[in-house]
């Protein structure tokens, strides 16, 4: 059974982000497949290659980028929603004219579509929120 993750919660003001590490993590490690994780809303700021959590706390950031390395995991962030909160790639930062970027090079940018083809890929999607 395939599985796709939408995380909707910000990793640093809810649980959302975190628990959907969490399931995909021991998903993962059980064997299950993973088609996609997918960022919406809030979750968005997962994929800043800028925040910094204090050392004594876990760093979620980092975690969602080792599980990606590890598993070859798809994390992708809504483009329309990251852009909104200030959350941008190169290719965006030059596209509006901006002097820097800053999402994670482990997340890809795109759109709801990337959403829609998971839900149709996948035999159920597991929303975290």
């Amino acid at each position: 059974m395939s599985l796709s993750i939408l995380a909707l919660g910000s990793p640093f003001g809810t649980q959302a982000a975190y628990s959907a590490y969490r399931f995909t993590k021991a998903a993962l490690e059980s064997g299950q497949q993973i088609h996609r994780v997918f960022f919406y809303q809030d979750a968005v700021h997962t994929g800043s290659d800028l925040a910094t959590p204090p050392r004594d706390e876990f760093n979620l950031y980092q975690a969602w980028q080792e599980l990606k390395i590890r598993f070859d995991l798809d994390l992708v962030v809504c483009i329309a929603a990251a852009a909104r909160r200030g959350l941008i790639n190169e290719t965006e930062a030059k596209r509006h004219d901006k002097s820097n970027s800053n999402l994670s090079e482990h997340f890809e940018l795109s759109g709801l579509g990337q959403l829609v083809e998971a839900c149709v890929l996948s035999d159920k999607l597991i929303t975290f929120g």
